[in-house]
């Protein structure tokens, strides 16, 4: 097994995580907001890869879970960058103040 706690796990997580709603919640780049919000799930990666090595009953299903997840991250960065570059064309500008579309 191994010599890292599950805390240790869990705290570099929390870090992410948090990192990852701050920049989500201040930032005005849609590009950096997207960034942030793959970082939060990537916490959440951790965490469930960390239950499942090193949780009560350790097995496989949270690494399947994870490699689930990162295929629908990828599936979102996919269609958030697709959203992004037509906007950009339409608009010229990626901040997020300045893109009010659906308020008309």
């Amino acid at each position: 097994m191994s010599s890292i706690p599950v805390t240790w796990y869990l705290g570099v997580a929390l870090i992410l995580f948090c990192l990852g709603l701050y920049g989500a919640l201040t930032k005005r780049n849609t590009v950096i907001v997207l960034v942030c919000i793959e970082l939060m799930l990537n916490a959440v990666n951790i965490n469930l890869i960390a239950f499942s090595r090193l949780g009560l009953h350790p097995d496989i299903a949270g690494q399947v879970f994870t490699v689930f997840t990162i295929t629908v991250a990828a599936a979102e960065v996919a269609v958030g960058i697709a959203i992004l570059i037509a906007l950009y064309r339409n608009r010229r500008t990626v901040n997020i103040d300045e893109v009010n579309v659906l308020k008309r």
